[in-house]
């Protein structure tokens, strides 16, 4: 019987291999000419200076297409073999080396194709791609019904000044959206008003450092599922709607420098589950602090500084020992500052008092605060002796109280211009750092904090 000469079987080998191999690209499906062209349109909308068609394939795109053009691929229902290859993700704009997507260029425009076209776009991303404000890029008239609606999950603009147009333009018609961040873009006009009715799975919403401006809508309260609502550095205005309190799963609630007024609602004491809130520089006012802050114990930043709430600082520190920053900085605050801050708030890492109308001592549990960084208690009316040095605990702001002093063995150092003590230091009240008000349980306190005053050379040992 004859024998297959060795080359004959390699040939044989690699005629197989050759042949398995087109059979597999061909059970991949090539983008549709029209999604391909559109996609070519779009690049060179957002840099005309390199040769797209050249550097990438015209006839299979989706093998090797740009790093931010991604394709998948998708089969009928009653098939698991590809039927079909459709974009589903556009990002332009470089944001790092491990993220080459398409560079912009300074004559970037947004090609109208981009939102008629990709019927099957989950992401769109533009970062610093339209930043030449003497070259405006209007959002176009087709934006207003993208043929993605049904299918886009994130919506991502960050730092395009020159990119203006109504907000409604871009939010309109998604029912899949997961993740919608517009930041630092010349978009105007209001939140719609049905926003809250057609994207309830919307998990972030992030408007913040535009020009948007008018009311915050009660809809956004159906976001049942959003856990960051970022609207800061805008023209907002208005009462904030006592709604917003049913936004539980909300993790961060930012309303930074807009126009808001009135009173807080107290209905945001039911965002349970909420770490981060900041309401600084607008216009709520005259009700002093919200007591329901004791009621949120997963607070881990306050931020009200800049409104006129006026009152005294309440006590409610107790359940708030979570808490690492609170800034209340020009709130028009008066009274003394409370003795319970320093005992409950012991991971404190900054504290912002300044320019209130805050009276009396430092309390001298303040001392205590071994972890903070930065204290504030600048432009006051407090006075008497400074209960901690310069070496201790970080950075101390204490200008404009011409009151305050400093012990003699410590000396002023970085502390500024503080006069020296020339009375005895007061022993606080051992009530203050007891657990409880049983005064057996408040003795180990009293001792410790003796033992601590010891070290620091306020008394003698």
């Amino acid at each position: 019987m004859a024998l297959f000469h060795p080359f004959s079987c390699l040939a044989l080998v690699f005629l197989y291999t050759l042949l398995s191999l087109l059979v597999v690209s061909h059970q991949q499906p090539l983008l549709d000419p029209a999604e391909r062209d559109a996609v070519f349109r779009v690049l060179n909308s957002v840099n005309p200076a390199v040769s797209w068609r050249t550097v990438f394939p015209d006839d299979d795109l989706c093998s090797s297409a740009p790093h931010g053009v991604v394709c998948d691929y998708f089969s009928d229902d009653d098939s698991d073999v590809p039927s079909s290859a459709h974009i589903t993700e556009l990002s332009f704009g470089f944001v790092s080396d491990y993220a080459p997507n398409p560079p912009c260029s300074s004559d970037s425009t947004i090609d109208p194709t981009i939102f008629t076209a990709f019927n099957f776009l989950r992401k769109l991303f533009f970062y610093k791609c339209f930043t030449n404000e003497t070259r405006r890029v209007s959002l176009p008239a087709d934006a207003v019904s993208p043929g993605f609606s049904s299918a886009l999950e994130e919506l991502v603009f960050i730092d395009n000044p020159a990119l203006v147009g109504p907000l409604s333009t871009l939010l309109r018609n998604y029912t899949n959206l997961r993740r919608v961040v517009l930041t630092g873009n010349g978009v105007y006009g209001e939140i719609p008003e049905g926003l809250g009715d057609d994207s309830v799975g919307l998990e972030e919403l992030t408007l913040s450092r535009n020009q948007l401006s008018g009311p915050v809508p009660s809809s956004l309260s159906k976001l049942k599922s959003l856990r960051v609502l970022d609207l800061s550095h805008n023209h907002f205005d208005g009462y904030l709607p006592e709604a917003l309190g049913n936004l539980t799963e909300l993790l961060k609630l930012d309303l930074t420098s807009n126009g808001f007024s009135g009173k807080i609602p107290g209905g945001l004491r039911n965002l349970q589950s909420l770490e981060f809130l900041d309401l600084s520089y607008n216009r709520f006012g005259n009700y002093g602090l919200p007591l329901f802050l004791a009621e949120m114990p997963k607070l881990r930043e306050v931020h009200l500084s800049g409104n006129p709430l006026g009152g005294a600082i309440p006590e409610i520190w107790k359940n708030l020992g979570g808490v690492l920053g609170i800034g209340l900085s020009n709130t028009g605050l008066v009274g003394n500052i409370p003795a319970s801050m320093g005992v409950h708030l012991r991971n404190l890492r900054y504290l912002g008092l300044d320019n209130n109308s805050l009276e009396g001592t430092v309390p001298v549990e303040f001392a205590l605060l071994g972890t903070v960084s930065e204290i504030n208690l600048e432009n006051n009316n407090l006075s008497g002796r400074l209960p901690f040095s310069a070496k201790i605990g970080g950075k101390l702001k204490l200008g404009g109280n011409p009151e305050l002093c400093v012990d003699e063995r410590l000396g002023s150092g970085s502390l500024g211009k503080l006069k020296v003590c020339t009375n005895k230091p007061v022993i606080p009240n051992a009530a203050l750092f007891s657990a409880s008000s049983n005064p057996l349980l408040a003795v180990p306190h009293v001792l410790v904090f003796l033992g601590f005053l010891v070290c620091l050379g306020l008394i003698n040992s």
